[in-house]
């Protein structure tokens, strides 16, 4: 749904664009700066419109009420080298994340990258993260975290969280919940 607006906006704008284009008579050169102006004007109109359309659907679709966001986070990594993330809610699959590169620098400059984002009942909840990627001393590595909570009424943050152990030079994986 959300790749159908985005998709007609910009191409409603480039026929508006084609038929002014079109429509300007031999010998407008000075019309020419004033329908510049009018089409920058609908330009910028349109981008505004579809900020506003994208923001509704998000508030439609994922209500504050009922709506979990899960984040992935890194600090330092020496340990651990990241590929993917999967994330499991009740016991079903809500999220497969594979990295680039740029993405876990991202990551190790203290980005944080929303890998879900979904509704769910008030009630118990079971979360899964299952981390894969390189760990120490180039094996390959997969371990999980996992923590049961309580949604309330009112929005969810989860954070994911990798961090390095120092002691005893492994990385360490924690599943936190933001208050």
């Amino acid at each position: 749904m959300k790749q159908s607006r985005n998709f007609w906006w910009p191409r409603l704008a480039g026929l508006l664009l084609a038929s002014l284009c079109f429509a300007m008579p031999a010998g407008s050169e000075t019309v020419a700066p004033v329908i510049d102006e009018e089409v920058q004007d609908l330009k910028a109109e349109v981008l505004n419109l579809n900020r506003e359309l994208f923001l509704l659907e998000e508030e439609l679709l994922f209500p504050a009420n009922t709506q979990i966001a899960v984040f992935v986070s890194m600090d330092v990594g020496e340990f651990f080298a990241l590929d993917s993330v999967q994330v499991k809610l009740d016991g079903k699959d809500v999220s497969n994340y594979l990295y680039t590169e740029r993405e876990v620098t991202a990551l190790h400059r203290g980005g944080v990258h929303k890998i879900f984002l979904g509704n769910v009942k008030t009630g118990d909840h079971e979360l899964v993260a299952i981390f894969t990627g390189e760990g120490p001393h180039g094996r390959d590595y997969k371990r999980g975290a996992t923590v049961n909570f309580n949604k309330a009424i009112g929005a969810k943050f989860v954070e994911l969280q990798i961090t390095d152990r120092e002691l005893k030079q492994q990385p360490e994986f924690f599943v936190r919940e933001w208050e």
